[in-house]
C-alpha cells in the first residue's frame, strides 16, 4: 500500500448560511434568473449567493420541495460564489424566496 498524504476536505466557512449565519443585505442575491438556458418549462430559476456546502444545498431542497405544486427543484451549488436554485411547478416567486428565506437565506429584489 502507497503511503500518500490525504487532503481533507474544507469545512464550512463563516459565510455559510446553514451553518454559521451572516446575512449580507447589501448583495443581489435571490433575484430571480429570467430566461435562464437550460431552465425547463414551468420553472424559474432564481441566484443565491453564499451557499458554501452540501448541507446548504440540503437546506434550501427540503424547504423549497416541500411547496404544494413544486415536481422538482436542482440547485447548482458554486462555493463561495453564486449558486442558481431552480423550482418546477406552477407555484409563485415570492413563495419559493419565503422558502429559500426559511432555509437560512434572504433573496432580494
Amino acid at each position: 500500500m502507497e503511503n500518500t498524504t490525504r487532503t481533507p476536505l474544507p469545512m464550512a466557512t463563516t459565510g455559510c448560511a446553514c451553518c454559521a449565519p451572516t446575512p449580507d443585505t447589501t448583495s443581489a442575491a435571490g433575484q430571480e434568473v429570467a430566461g435562464a438556458a437550460g431552465t425547463p418549462a414551468g420553472a424559474s430559476t432564481y441566484r443565491v449567493e453564499g451557499m458554501t456546502c452540501g448541507h446548504c444545498v440540503a437546506s434550501v431542497m427540503e424547504e423549497v420541495s416541500a411547496l404544494d405544486g413544486v415536481t422538482a427543484v436542482d440547485v447548482d451549488l458554486v462555493a463561495n460564489g453564486v449558486t442558481t436554485v431552480t423550482a418546477t411547478g406552477p407555484v409563485s416567486s415570492n413563495t419559493v424566496r419565503s422558502a429559500i428565506k426559511e432555509a437560512g437565506y434572504t433573496p432580494t429584489d
